[in-house]
């Protein structure tokens, strides 16, 4: 029977003060894996968990962009081949929320206007979102889960980058750019958003691990394929083992198996 296991972000360029935040939702996770939960679960709980904490730039701690307005992304990836993302969505707390619902629908991306009446649809409430005020955010929150029965999920959720036109979309909704999942591994991305799309970086770190390479290498790989003045970590959750975090700064981020 497979070990279950989680690993969680909380976004690159983040320090100790949000250590704390990241191991809490890592804890809520592990102690839903510990009862029975799935993997799903455990993963929508815990980045509910860091959505809500406004030190971290995702739901509430979104970033404000250029026009005043708050746009936030989300995307669920799992290893039995479903995808679910919404992105440019305003008036939600908790996009991962919606991002999930679309994991069984013939439409697995929504953008603005057409997320918000998606999550209307399934009675996820309008709720004003007061944003933060740090003029940073080129980051996310993430984590991967694997549970009993061997699924992986992969959840990831941001507020986007203060400043930014409305309607700019980062790596974090995009599949093998800020999310990649298979039946091998689970990766999630954090950084600077357009230059981990350029390299679709997810995607190509798990083909690595796929070939039979490393976890860690293969992360470590990632990071060193941008110059250090471009912040990226990712963590990864492989079928086997636990899960594993690397970054070119400073990134929370905590696990348990």
């Amino acid at each position: 029977m497979p070990k279950p296991a989680i690993v969680c972000h909380g976004g690159a360029g983040h320090g100790a003060r949000d250590q704390p935040g990241v191991e809490e939702a890592t804890s809520l996770g592990w102690t839903l894996l510990q009862q029975g939960d799935s993997a799903l679960d455990a993963a929508l709980a815990a980045v509910v968990m860091m959505e809500n904490d406004p030190f971290l730039n995702a739901g509430t701690g979104g970033r404000i962009r250029a026009d005043g307005s708050i746009q936030l992304d989300a995307a669920v990836m799992t290893s039995d081949g479903r995808f679910g993302a919404v992105t440019c969505i305003e008036q939600t707390k908790n996009p991962i929320l919606v991002a999930a619902k679309l994991l069984d629908e013939q439409v697995n991306m929504l953008a603005g206007r057409g997320a918000r009446e998606f999550a209307d649809s399934i009675n996820v409430p309008r709720d004003e979102v007061e944003g933060s005020p740090q003029s940073t955010g080129n980051d996310t929150v993430g984590v991967i889960v694997r549970d009993q029965s061997g699924l992986i999920v992969v959840a990831s959720s941001t507020g986007g980058c203060t400043g930014r036109p409305a309607g700019r979309i980062g790596d974090t909704p995009l599949i093998g750019a800020g999310i990649w999942c298979d039946e091998y591994v689970g990766i999630s991305a954090t950084g600077i958003g357009e230059a981990i799309t350029l390299k679709m970086s997810s995607l190509r770190i798990a083909d690595r691990v796929s070939s039979g390479g490393g976890l860690s290498d293969a992360l470590k790989w990632g990071v060193e394929q941008f110059n250090s003045d471009i912040e990226v970590g990712f963590i990864g959750l492989s079928s086997q083992g636990d899960g594993v975090g690397i970054a070119n700064t400073k990134m929370p981020w905590a696990s348990k198996s």
